[in-house]
């Protein structure tokens, strides 16, 4: 199915595309309201949030964004630092037509949204990082090789997508393996993530280019910790939304990042809280954005 397709099958949602920052983002809007844009995670695309956008759809007008080099939106070669992807969604934010907006993101996304929130928060009315602290020092601690009894998952999926050239010779037209287990590892409930939805991500990860781009958002890690370390606390209301065994670290961390922050936890999920607790995760974003 088309973008056009999969936004039709939600109901009053239209597939577009906006010039920003010299490459064109691909995005999907309904609804009316105060406008929500929404970033997804790897090994995701705008898709993430199909069961969420009906719903505050009521209240929002919402954009689900293909964050640069995901999905239908533009692959350029560079600029895939966190910081210059908050370029692109500030851009994006004034091609709408709008001074300020909500903004929420998951993994990488959530990276992007709390550095948008960081250098322009002229533009960011609120935030939601969901289950995903912006990159920082820690990641330099993640073991190669995990000592007997460390309590998974343990990420080598970091180091893969810093090597060049190899994750897209292994994984084109094999992006499905891929998709298969990173759901498989943080998933609660397996089914929460349908076949259909699985072959729609991994159609959007098959082709070499896509997966080039994606192994971008990893390689600028050290510019994006560099980055991170120079950020003042976010000036604008923040919420943290995670899973159990994340809960813990983000509500120590995230309210050392910004000046106005509540955390809360989304209980029976793991990683992918968006598509197992999608009920919860609209209800929190009721109270918060409303």
């Amino acid at each position: 199915m088309t973008d056009a397709d999969l936004a039709a099958s939600l109901g009053d949602f239209t597939s577009e595309y906006a010039e920003v920052n010299g490459i064109r983002l691909h995005y999907v809007t309904g609804g009316s309201g105060t406008p929500l844009i929404l970033l997804p995670g790897w090994p995701e695309t705008w898709w993430e949030y199909r069961k969420l956008m009906p719903a505050l759809a009521t209240e929002h007008r919402v954009f689900a964004v293909d964050i640069r080099g995901m999905g239908s939106s533009d692959k350029p070669d560079s600029g895939y630092s966190k910081k210059s992807m908050a370029n692109d969604i500030k851009e994006l934010v004034h091609a709408l037509g709008y001074e300020r907006a909500n903004l929420a993101g998951h993994g990488i996304g959530a990276m992007v949204a709390f550095a948008c929130a960081a250098n322009h928060p002229e533009v960011v009315e609120k935030v939601a990082i969901l289950n995903t602290t912006h990159i920082d020092n820690s990641y330099y601690e993640f073991p190669m090789v995990p000592r007997p009894g460390d309590a998974p998952p343990h990420r080598w999926w970091l180091a893969f997508n810093q090597v060049r050239e190899l994750p897209e010779q292994l994984l084109a037209g094999r992006a499905r393996h891929l998709v298969d287990y990173m759901f498989g590892i943080s998933l609660v409930n397996p089914d929460a993530i349908s076949e259909f939805d699985r072959e729609v991500y991994a159609q959007a990860y098959n082709a070499p280019g896509a997966i080039r781009a994606a192994t971008g958002w990893f390689q600028t890690y050290q510019q994006d910790i560099d980055d991170f370390n120079s950020y003042d606390p976010v000036s604008v209301p923040m919420l943290g939304l995670a899973y159990g065994g994340f809960f813990d670290y983000m509500a120590k961390a995230l309210p050392r990042q910004g000046v106005d922050v509540r955390v809360e936890q989304i209980s029976d999920s793991r990683n992918y809280l968006v598509e197992e607790q999608p009920a919860a995760v609209v209800s929190a974003f009721a109270a918060f954005f409303s």
